[in-house]
């Protein structure tokens, strides 16, 4: 399969370019707007040379006739897609044989506008299609010779043909009459509102202002030269993939990240505000962004049909057809709303943009007040999911498949449950929003409050969730306070925040780097020494380069440079096997193992999280850090290893002004542009 995609309209569709079977379609707002488009010639499909995405948004097909009814390679087929807010595609055809042919070129297609969560239930790697309801049939059409309207209650999709053509057996024919040498174009137009006009008259322009935004993106981020083609192959493709998967949210200027192709391009709240802390080394634009658009949707109400309460960050938005499948906007995430307060200050802390913070104060306190009122469900101190309605998340934390919450014999914990990163975001949000109360809001009361409750969660957390024979954290309480006592990458998350005491942090770091969750690619999501652990499983054995580029900030965190180094080479040496492309998550069978890393059927790619991975590597690597009170960006960093080569990373920018990093000998230097 093949995806092009620009914001949340994207094109999935066979090597050919077709729209044929299974998964592959036009889709736009959660809805599949064109679930049919096949290319035939003389009533076959063409043979295949050589296809491949040019950019993100655009894709070439290359053909050859097919052999029932014409000479062999008589004829050669060139489609030229790109997808912007519709579907815009070029057929040449050009006769390369040395008689007249004549033929006839079809266009099969049809729309049957179903949901996205449809489409994928009848998807064999990522639903039970035996068992998922039947799709709807294909919506009527009207046809005029140039264009086509398919149409379904409030659901309409026009295609445009650049020359006339007849409707027979079921598709759109022209008949071609070619010379030697001669050629003949089709343009075809995928329009998804009633714009005919516009985007008729923007054919071309609309690919020029993608190719732009794509241009001004590219020049926006910071530059990197340097020796590792590892390193920067991996960087150009995150930059690449950033850029594809940016949107545009309503009511905002800006852009933000959705959180995956192809079932996830919407609004994530966890997923967004990870994407945005990983990569504040390219400038605080998607940040603002995000921070704005999930204050907006800050929940206001209580409504238990949501998992919804007042402060909670959304978890997912969907619209249209979907919306009405799933919901159009759900809370089940118990993690997303500390780590909005995270986002604010960390992005405080890169621009000291106290405008910001004043304006998203009134968000930042509703989001304390859940954590207060309704992140602790039992009063225990400690910070719980439970669902609420029987639609929903069972698992609210972002290991959310129904069965990542195991005790170490694979027995799987029963909610309400306390999981223990969620206590590590709890207890880095109240550090970080005590210190905008005191120096941006000027609440000292609430400042000093917020610190004394950070030092009493800090010391609960230690006393109730370390287990002294695995010298680590367990993953969770269970609702008897029970500890699950499973090993896994959580615990890496722990260091991230800041809640583990100095004289525990040599026991966590060992657990990360022991045999039983060190894959040798990266640390796995659980210890291969547990019951349930599985190299396959989703959040039971995996390792996912989102979850070990926030392990490697928490081991920077606490000055554990050599096992950040590792986690980076390794990180970026998987990038390598997968095409420079960090799938969201891959297989954690052991290194020593195999000799690449495998790839997870289903992994989501490009995924948001996952393109921020190597950027916040990279910073990591180069021990970067905003230093707010001198408005300055510092390096913390040791030694680099030689691995890394000499590096140049050119155009960062930081309290409104940009900074250059140069590596040589393995010594970071940082200096104003």
């Amino acid at each position: 399969m093949l995806t092009i995609l620009d914001g949340s309209t994207f094109c999935i569709c066979d090597e050919r370019g077709d729209l044929a079977s299974g998964p592959t379609g036009l889709f736009a707002a959660d809805v599949r707007r064109l679930s049919r488009f096949v290319l035939t010639i003389n009533g076959e499909r063409p043979l295949l040379l050589s296809s491949g995405k040019v950019e993100y948004f655009s894709a070439a097909f290359y053909l050859r006739n097919p052999l029932a009814s014409l000479p062999q390679d008589s004829l050669s087929v060139a489609r030229t897609r790109f997808v912007v807010d519709s579907l815009q595609e070029r057929i040449t055809i050009r006769n390369e044989s040395t008689q007249r042919l004549r033929f006839t070129v079809g266009i099969d297609f049809g729309a049957d506008f179903a949901d996205i969560f449809a489409v994928k239930a009848h998807d064999f790697t990522l639903g039970h299609p035996e068992n998922a309801p039947p799709l709807p049939p294909p919506a009527p059409e009207t046809w005029n010779g140039t264009s086509v309207v398919l149409a379904d209650g409030g659901e309409r999709t026009e295609i445009l043909f650049s020359q006339a053509g007849r409707r027979a057996d079921g598709r759109s024919e022209w008949d071609v009459d070619l010379a030697p040498r001669e050629r003949w174009d089709l343009v075809v137009d995928v329009v998804l509102d009633k714009r005919t006009d516009v985007a008729q008259a923007q054919f071309g322009r609309e690919l020029q202002r993608v190719h732009d935004s794509l241009a001004a993106w590219r020049l926006r981020v910071p530059q990197l030269r340097g020796d590792s083609d590892v390193i920067s192959s991996t960087f150009e493709q995150s930059v690449a993939d950033l850029a594809s998967l940016r949107m545009r949210a309503a009511g905002q200027l800006g852009t933000l990240p959705a959180a995956g192709m192809p079932w996830f391009m919407t609004v994530f709240g966890r997923d967004t505000v990870i994407t945005c802390l990983q990569t504040l080394l390219f400038g605080p634009e998607l940040a603002r962004t995000g921070l704005r658009v999930l204050a907006e949707l800050q929940s206001r109400a209580d409504d238990p049909e949501r998992d919804a309460e007042p402060g909670k960050i959304v978890h997912e938005v969907r619209q249209g057809k979907a919306a009405k499948h799933w919901f159009d906007r759900y809370y089940g995430t118990v993690d997303a709303t500390p780590l909005f307060l995270i986002l604010l200050s960390e992005v405080w802390r890169w621009t000291d943009d106290v405008a910001l913070v004043a304006e998203l104060e009134g968000p930042a306190r509703a989001a304390l007040g859940w954590i207060e009122r309704f992140g602790d469900r039992d009063g225990d101190g400690f910070v719980e999911f439970e669902r609420r309605t029987p639609r929903g998340l069972e698992v609210q934390t972002w290991k959310d498949s129904g069965d990542s919450q195991r005790f170490r014999d694979a027995t799987i914990a029963q909610a309400p449950i306390a999981a223990c990163e969620v206590q590590g975001y709890v207890y880095d949000a109240k550090v970080r929003a005590a210190e905008l109360a005191r120096e941006v809001w000027r609440d000292r009361a609430l400042a000093d409050r917020l610190e004394r409750e950070a030092a009493e969660l800090r010391s609960r957390f230690n006393d109730a969730f370390w287990m002294d024979d695995r010298r680590a954290y367990a993953l969770a309480l269970d609702r008897d306070k029970k500890q699950v006592d499973s090993l896994t990458s959580n615990i890496g998350h722990l260091l991230w925040s800041g809640i583990v005491p100095d004289d525990r942090v040599d026991g966590v770091v060992d657990a990360l780097f022991g045999r039983s969750l060190w894959s040798g690619w990266g640390v796995r999501t659980m210890s291969a020494e547990d019951a349930g652990f599985n190299p396959l499983s989703y959040h039971n054995g995996t390792v996912w380069p989102h979850d070990n580029s926030l392990i490697a900030w928490g081991l920077a965190r606490y000055g554990r440079w050599g096992e950040c180094h590792r986690i980076a080479r390794r990180m970026f040496e998987a990038a390598s096997h997968f095409g420079w492309q960090l799938p969201e998550v891959f297989a954690g069978i052991a290194r020593a193992d195999t000799p690449f890393p495998i790839a997870y059927p289903t992994a989501t790619r490009p995924q948001a999280w996952a393109a921020g991975a190597p950027v916040l590597l990279l910073q990591l690597l180069l021990g970067l850090r905003p230093n707010r009170e001198a408005l300055r960006l510092e390096s913390a960093a040791p030694e680099l290893p030689a691995w890394a080569g000499s590096l140049h990373l050119l155009g960062i920018r930081a309290f409104d002004r940009g900074w250059d990093v140069h590596v040589e000998d393995g010594r970071v230097r940082v200096e104003e542009a």
